[in-house]
């Protein structure tokens, strides 16, 4: 299907619609890395050159050729120890101290099917949609192996990347660094694409050159954070949307991480990903094995809009799971910005009757409903129904607004701890929290200790107790704090704490989506700070960010379109003024935006004038009818929000016969001239039908001529243009 190991040559090459990437085992037992880009044939070593060159290394077994070294030749893993000085993929410890490895190819495998990962979340594929090869590496010096896993996924141009470390030595080792996936590159001029941000501000995106060092972005904060996002493109120079050559890299992980590009002596180029090295020390006793989390490789050559659509369908099909994979989620209200912590149970009643009247389908009950929680600084951890601020049974409020025809979903945050708790009284030693010290605090909370399974157990007992006894349906799952004080009393191994910890939040989130099939779990980290495709392997979409003002939800969710697809990206209409800028901007803006996302709403609904909910209930039949083509479509970006005076992106049917545009002007100006946007994907021999004017445009005409906008008074208006093809 996709891979093809040839004899002779040694080589290994995975092929997929449009891209080949291929390695070579040489005459030392070396995996060099030989080509990864557009579908190519043959065998690809003649690109390798041999030079004597100073101060690089030669391995023992090259004898007296010194043109041969690691120091200057592309690697699959590239190790700390045999020659290399670039920044390695792996480093270990050996059991006499040692910081060596030498990692020579063993023997591989070839079979129908996607690997999985023990214990991690990974992209899944059908027999006959996928195949997996497996090499084995070994360092001849201690038995220790490194298994290299790769998935090919051809139709979808998608290539993972894996590796576990076996000690098959008789002696304890510690892995000190280990990165997932590595490409090296022998030339190139490339920009590297990031994605940077703050809490209420995330993956705004920042192009630089490649230059010579080292370039890294990570999260040290035991999250994937809101400060970098654990994707990165690498691109040619003259890569645009629409044209140039462009690799992502994406982790499928959810915890610390570190990505790193670094243009060498050489002007070489190499791409690494994987678990951040600092903090990190994990331990190997004689035949256990340390699994390392997934990257998601793609390539192409069509630009940027094409790789995202690569990563998109990749996500949406082989990493989402369960009912809601495609299925299009319910339109609800969130009673977080309607009352905050003053609610009883028939405030949130009459606020789903109030939904049910403008066609919401569900009402989320967010913080505050246990133990003794009337603001931020208790209660977490005591995951029982305070039924004394409802006035009723959880089950029967449930019921209650069950019979209006209104679904009903609760706030979770189980992996924090209140020291104004019980459950803190009762265990302190469950908090992450190094002896003889007093902790750092944030938002008045500390951090369950999740490496330990009997916290993960006490904590999934709560929550499943109060999820049998009510009729919840979705669950937004939050963490509002970045870890420190890590210290876990369970293990004298404390370089080990950050990565269990990610364990055990997979293993709860696993337990959750096995014991509830059909319940809708959105994640989220004060927002935006774990959207990653390790989240998404359990909630098939995460809170966009914790800032809904239209206007910056514009930047924040073109910076997440580079690698997460619209049915990902939780997004809801908000009051104004906005509770996080104090923008005003129209209704209809807001609808406009929130369409490109999962759509809800998080205001107080009673507080709506009679035309506002008329207003509503019109945005709510709109994005039901849209709402197939805005999950399943393909996404282009038109403009870039951050230079723009307008921001205007599309989605696509795969069939091509239908669009949606959408356009939010950023600027108005006196005079204002007239701004055209030039739509893509489209067929240019069709004619396609606007559906409010009526009147008909060729697909040619569209994408060359483009579309005017009109220049209209007023701030931040949108515009919405639905085609369909005649």
């Amino acid at each position: 299907m996709g891979i093809i190991y040839c004899e002779k040559d040694r080589t290994f090459t995975l092929q997929t619609k449009e891209t080949t990437y291929q390695m070579q085992v040489d005459q030392y037992g070396f995996l060099l890395h030989l080509y990864y880009g557009k579908k190519a044939e043959g065998c690809m070593d003649y690109l390798l050159t041999y030079y004597d060159r100073g101060f690089s290394g030669n391995p023992y077994d090259a004898g007296t050729d010194r043109t041969y070294s690691m120091d200057s030749l592309p690697q699959e893993l590239s190790c700390y120890g045999n020659g290399d000085f670039r920044s390695a993929s792996l480093m270990l410890e050996n059991g006499d101290g040692s910081m060596s490895c030498d990692m020579r190819y063993k023997n591989y495998t070839i079979r129908d099917g996607k690997y999985s990962l023990p214990g991690l979340p990974a992209v899944y594929a059908d027999n006959d949609e996928a195949q997996t090869l497996e090499i084995v590496l070994e360092d001849p010096a201690t038995g220790v192996e490194a298994m290299l896993l790769y998935g090919v996924l051809p139709e979808l141009d998608i290539i993972t990347r894996s590796v576990y470390v076996r000690n098959q030595s008789s002696e304890k080792i510690y892995v000190n660094k280990v990165m997932s996936a590595e490409l090296d590159f022998l030339y190139g001029d490339y920009d590297l694409l990031t994605f940077y941000g703050r809490h209420a501000m995330e993956r705004n995106l920042q192009r630089v050159p490649v230059a010579h060092g080292s370039q890294m972005i990570g999260s040290v904060r035991g999250t994937s954070s809101h400060q970098y996002n654990p994707m990165m493109i690498l691109a040619e120079k003259d890569t645009t949307e629409d044209h140039g050559g462009c690799y992502a890299m994406s982790f499928v992980y959810s915890g610390n991480f570190q990505g790193e590009v670094l243009k060498d002596q050489y002007n070489q180029t190499r791409m690494l990903l994987g678990v951040q090295e600092e903090c990190f020390r994990y331990p190997l006793e004689a035949g256990e094995t340390f699994y390392a989390p997934e990257v998601i490789l793609s390539y192409t050559d069509q630009g940027m809009n094409r790789l995202s659509q690569n990563l998109h369908s990749c996500i949406r099909h082989h990493i989402c799971r369960g009912k809601y994979k495609t299925e299009v989620r319910p339109v609800l209200v969130n009673s977080w910005e309607a009352a905050y912590f003053d609610f009883t149970g028939e405030t949130l009643y009459n606020l789903a009757k109030e939904a049910r009247s403008l066609g919401i389908d569900m009402l989320v009950l967010d913080d505050g409903w246990f133990g003794k929680r009337d603001d931020d600084n208790s209660g977490l951890g005591d995951w029982y129904v305070n039924e004394k601020k409802l006035g009723e049974t959880l089950g029967g409020l449930v019921k209650r607004v069950n019979d209006l025809g209104v679904k009903f979903g609760i706030w979770i945050e189980p992996e924090m701890i209140s020291e104004d708790s019980d459950l803190y009284r009762e265990h302190p030693d469950w908090a992450l929290m190094i002896p003889g010290r007093n902790p750092v605090r944030s938002r008045n909370q500390l951090v369950l200790d999740f490496s330990r399974k009997e916290v993960v157990d006490g904590i999934f007992g709560q929550i499943s107790a109060v999820l049998d006894n009510a009729n919840i349906e979705y669950v937004k799952w939050d963490m509002n704090r970045s870890l420190m004080d890590v210290f876990s009393v369970m293990t004298k191994d404390q370089g080990r704490v950050m990565y269990d910890y990610v364990l055990g939040l997979y293993d709860f989130l696993d337990r959750m989506v096995n014991r509830y099939p059909d319940l809708l779990i959105e994640g989220c980290s004060g927002g935006g700070g774990r959207f990653d495709a390790g989240m998404l392997y359990y909630t098939p979409q995460i809170w966009c960010s914790d800032n809904s003002d239209a206007i910056d939800r514009l930047r924040i969710q073109y910076g997440t379109s580079f690698g997460y697809p619209v049915s990902a990206m939780g997004a809801h209409v908000s009051a104004v003024p906005n509770h996080q800028t104090g923008r005003i901007t129209p209704l209809h803006t807001r609808g406009v935006v929130a369409m490109s996302g999962t759509f809800g709403y998080e205001l107080d609904l009673l507080k709506l004038t009679e035309e506002e909910k008329d207003e509503v209930r019109s945005q709510i039949g709109e994005f039901r009818k849209y709402a197939p083509l805005i999950q399943n479509g393909r996404y282009y970006r038109l403009t870039d929000p951050f230079k723009s005076e307008v921001c205007a992106w599309e989605i696509v049917g795969n069939s091509q016969e239908e669009v949606l545009l959408n356009v939010v002007m950023e600027e108005i100006h006196g005079n204002m001239t007239v701004n055209y946007v030039q739509l893509r994907g489209l067929d240019e021999s069709a004619l396609y039908k606007e559906q409010t004017t009526g009147r008909i445009y060729s697909g040619a005409a569209l994408m060359h001529g483009g579309m005017p906008l009109p220049a209209e008074f007023g701030e931040y208006r949108a515009y919405q243009y639905h085609f369909v093809r005649e």
